[in-house]
């Protein structure tokens, strides 16, 4: 849980100290990507944590969020293979794993289309929506903990900045897993 620090200590982190470190010892080098990425390095290890519980309170692992959650989102909870891909930006192999191992969890179900024979929808089962519903809301309370130090206007202009910098890497390479 993150604490707010207190207003009258000195304003450094840890980033600062190894950042100040790179400097006396290699002053020819810029090291001003370290304020940056090291810090969203230090963060996404708090969150990684956060998201684990979340996931583990539902019985779910990391993958089953991604994808019970992408079908959630879906609107009517159905998807097609291909489009689970794209929206967990893993491979082929990968997702028929990953869907049958859902399948034999009870949480999804895996049949031919209604409205093309020859297509395959995923849909969330019953169980399905209530784990990810459940890990959804406690995901929600542990960001909603871990940005509490921060106001809402700063919490906006954090999210804005981040999407600017995203957008710059997600336009033509999006990551695979």
């Amino acid at each position: 849980m993150p604490t707010t620090p207190d207003a009258a200590a000195p304003r450094h982190d840890e980033v600062d100290r190894i950042v100040a470190g790179w400097r006396a010892v290699r002053d020819d080098l810029d090291v001003a990507p370290l304020a940056v990425f090291s810090r969203i390095s230090r963060l996404s290890r708090y969150l990684e944590v956060a998201r684990r519980g979340a996931f583990a309170d539902a019985g779910l692992e990391g993958w089953e969020f991604d994808m019970l959650s992408a079908l959630r989102r879906s609107g009517d909870d159905a998807l097609s293979p291909g489009a689970l891909m794209h929206e967990t930006l893993v491979t082929s192999g990968t997702m028929t794993t990953r869907i049958d191992k859902l399948v034999a969890r009870g949480l999804v179900s895996k049949n031919r289309s209604p409205h093309d024979g020859r297509a395959v929808e995923v849909r969330l089962r019953a169980d399905g929506v209530a784990r990810i519903d459940a890990a959804m809301e406690k995901l929600l309370e542990a960001e909603q903990e871990l940005l509490e130090p921060l106001a809402p206007d700063g919490r906006s202009a954090l999210a804005d900045t981040l999407r600017s910098l995203l957008l710059t890497f997600e336009v033509d390479d999006p990551p695979q897993r």
